[in-house]
């Protein structure tokens, strides 16, 4: 792949108001088993992104996981990194996440400076990312560890303005994330308003777990969603997931 093409196929997702969906596999709770098997559901979906990563990674197998799925499939994979040390030089791209809509240096810049060298020696495609977190009805992982609150479920006037302000500030994509399992995934009024203000694409993840969110999510204007949690419990899922979005 070209050192930029997963960027481009982002930003022509939106250009063409094209919807993609992508999954997202957490390697903690992956073996190689289901990892085949998996990427034989998504190339039968046509899938059209895999994420990789999780917020803690207590496994040590990102790169034979992500060779693993490589091996089966050509589906772009990106890391979609809870931690600097989350890079595995075995993706396409990797998701550089600043947490825009949190008040933590560390997660804005601290751990970014301490990566960098390791991430430009990898060779990665470096896709720059404003990521915010929407309160989705439940403590998340990424919250309690970055001492951030999230944004607040009904405020979208601050999600708006985090959204322009990531866009000013040079970021290429912003990634909207209720998390893992929200009771609330983000209401499509939140997302038509972050959509409208923006001209980056726009990812939207936490949450999902039926066709007919995914549709209110894409016609709300979010250009790729993203499913992981309820794939983990039924991966018979994509499937129906894949056809709902690419039906948009």
């Amino acid at each position: 792949m070209s050192s930029s093409s997963v960027y481009i196929s982002l930003v022509n997702l939106r250009k063409q108001n094209k919807k993609a969906f992508a999954v997202l596999i957490d390697p903690d709770n992956t073996d190689t088993h289901q990892i085949i098997e998996i990427a034989q559901l998504c190339n039968d979906a046509k899938v059209d992104f895999v994420f990789v990563g999780g917020s803690l990674m207590l496994s040590n197998h990102l790169d034979e996981c992500i060779k693993t799925f490589k091996s089966k499939s050509t589906i772009p994979v990106i890391l979609f990194p809870g931690s600097p040390s989350q890079v595995s030089k075995e993706a396409d791209a990797l998701f550089y996440l600043s947490l825009i809509s949190g008040r933590n240096p560390e997660l804005l810049i601290g751990a970014h400076v301490v990566s960098a060298p390791m991430i430009k020696a990898s060779g990665l495609e470096v896709i720059s990312t404003g990521y915010m977190v929407v309160d989705g009805g439940k403590p998340t992982t990424v919250s309690y560890m970055s001492h951030s609150a999230p944004i607040p479920y009904d405020k979208d006037d601050i999600a708006v303005c985090t959204a322009i302000a990531g866009e000013f500030l040079g970021k290429n994509v912003l990634y909207m994330d209720a998390g893992s399992g929200a009771i609330n995934p983000i209401s499509e009024m939140m997302i038509q308003k972050v959509s409208s203000q923006i001209s980056i694409p726009l990812i939207v993840g936490g949450g999902i777990s039926t066709p007919e969110k995914a549709i209110a999510n894409c016609k709300a204007g979010a250009d790729i969603i993203v499913v992981g949690n309820a794939i983990e419990k039924d991966n018979h899922l994509i499937q129906a997931l894949a056809e709902a979005i690419h039906s948009c």
